[in-house]
């Protein structure tokens, strides 16, 4: 085959995501938890809830949740520590069977991934038998239950995978492509945050059938350098690669609130899941972080960003969260409400596979 004709060929792309992975690792290694709604996290009254087994999400319970929240949705929910160190081992049995079928594998986090498998070490050409099988060996060698969505396109591939959970997968083709993106609810496309859907409800944006009303033009002036994505999505069209090395010099996340914060406690809550996804992105593609960057965006769209520079990388979550307390209590009272708060590390390094000794930061 030539390039010409491999660049015309449809991707084969697939999304592996773990079943409520912090909390079913929790059930796993501990037989009294299983069948109990239980919540990774901490049930102070600032905690959030970093994961939710199954049995808890019955009562509405999920992730980025605060804890008081969930308590009250749920009040028998067991609140169990996280173990980042042994997600992070799990998380790294199940990227040695991703690598055994394609080096082209992208970690969003401990517990996803992008894989391409247009050209895999198997030879095999059916990427939905490539997923099964790849399920069928973190099932075997992990005790856990994986999603997959299967798509040409890795925006396709994550809406896929989120379909036939838990322990299913979907393939969304190009020919039912169109169909399944129109009648999608808008505030389920990938990228799109609850602010950005209450935006686009305002617009009269429901579904991606009204999304694909709209011109780019309009798209532009209403949401920026993301109106080029939306315009493409609407359509079934991503072209983003599986980057398997992004090389990328920070890694960051942010959210837009419904309404202005004025207090810590709530923006302490909000920051928590970006902490976590953060890390998560970190521990996931073994990099560490020396800096880090608090960002805040006002009511009167003025922005401010903090940021605090160690001569190590942070060695811990606990650590990164401290270093976010200490970014933000400087900020209140706020001279006017909060609508957006950010995370970012940066000065990225390669982490060693070797046990590292723990450094604890002078904050």
């Amino acid at each position: 085959m030539t390039a010409e004709e491999s660049s015309r060929r449809p991707r084969k792309i697939v999304h592996v995501d773990m079943d409520a992975f912090y909390a079913s690792v929790e059930q796993r290694d501990n037989p009294e938890l299983r069948g109990l709604p239980v919540a990774v996290g901490s049930p102070a009254a600032r905690g959030v809830v970093a994961a939710a087994s199954y049995e808890a999400r019955k009562f509405g319970v999920h992730s980025a949740m605060p804890s008081v929240t969930a308590q009250r949705k749920c009040p028998d929910l067991v609140f169990v520590k996280p173990r980042f160190d042994v997600y992070k081992a799990v998380s790294l049995q199940i990227r040695a069977i991703f690598a055994e079928y394609t080096p082209m594998i992208e970690p969003l986090s401990l517990d996803e991934a992008y894989l391409d498998v247009t050209e895999n070490l198997k030879g095999m050409e059916i990427a939905t038998e490539i997923a099964e099988e790849i399920r069928a060996r973190i099932k075997a060698a992990t005790g856990l239950t994986a999603s997959a969505g299967i798509s040409y396109n890795k925006f396709l591939a994550k809406m896929a995978s989120d379909q036939n959970k838990p322990d299913g997968q979907f393939v969304i083709t190009p020919k039912n492509a169109p169909a399944f993106v129109e009648r999608l609810p808008i505030k389920k496309f990938h990228g799109v945050g609850p602010a950005t859907a209450e935006k686009m409800h305002r617009l009269g944006i429901e579904t991606g059938a009204d999304l694909k009303e709209k011109t780019l033009d309009f798209l532009v002036e209403h949401f920026g350098k993301s109106g080029p994505y939306f315009y493409g999505i609407a359509r079934g069209i991503d072209d983003r690669q599986v980057k398997p090395d992004r090389g990328r010099k920070s890694v960051g996340a942010e959210d837009t609130f419904a309404e202005d914060i004025h207090s810590y406690e709530p923006a302490r809550e909000g920051l928590q899941p970006l902490v976590e996804k953060v890390w998560g992105y970190c521990e996931a593609n073994e990099i560490g972080a020396k800096t880090v960057t608090l960002k805040v965006k006002y009511a009167d769209f003025t922005q401010i960003t903090r940021s605090k520079t160690f001569p190590k990388t942070l060695p811990a979550i606990a650590d990164l969260e401290e270093v976010v307390d200490l970014l933000l209590v400087p900020l209140f009272p706020p001279r006017k409400g909060m609508r957006l708060l950010g995370v970012s590390l940066s000065s990225l390094e390669r982490r060693r596979s070797e046990t590292t000794p723990q450094l604890r930061l002078a904050l």
